[in-house]
């Protein structure tokens, strides 16, 4: 009789494909999904991985300043994306000089609202943000906070 286990679908779909002998492509593929977030915004927007094979990773980065200081943060790069794929996946990365098309959320990053919050609102918003341990998730906070008091604002106008 079957199994009655639930089990996520990324999980299945690594199941099959690694049945059908597509694992080390897998591997491979895995780079891309966790690029931003292991090597953070910053470092994202103007590098992206082109390719890997075996377990050398290639980069491509949009300008020479850019890949000069890449080629400083190699180490940190490499043992951040092997933190992010739970083993060592990249032994070397190549940098090349190129361009790539920013992604739709990367052209619309957060820009602050037109408008002033008074003191009282911006400390209202503190408070309530103050107890978010992770910066990236307290600043995200934080600005939709004060773009929907500036909407309510500009509704009431």
């Amino acid at each position: 009789m079957p199994s009655r286990k639930v089990e996520k679908l990324s999980a299945t779909i690594e199941k099959i494909l690694r049945n059908r002998g597509w694992g080390a492509k897998l591997k491979e593929y895995r780079i891309y999904g966790v690029w931003e977030n292991a090597v953070g915004k910053g470092i994202a927007r103007h590098a992206r991985p082109a390719g890997m094979r075996g377990k050398k990773l290639t980069v491509i980065v949009d300008s020479s300043a850019w890949m000069q200081q890449l080629s400083l943060l190699k180490p940190e790069i490499m043992g951040k994306v092997n933190g992010r794929l739970g083993e060592d996946a990249i032994e070397s990365i190549t940098l090349k000089l190129g361009e790539f098309e920013l992604s739709a959320v990367q052209r619309d990053e957060y820009r602050p609202a037109d408008g002033k919050l008074g003191p009282e609102e911006q400390t209202r918003i503190e408070e309530r943000v103050a107890g978010i341990a992770d910066l990236q998730t307290r600043e995200s906070l934080r600005h939709l906070m004060e773009k929907d008091l500036l909407n309510k604002k500009r509704m009431r106008k």
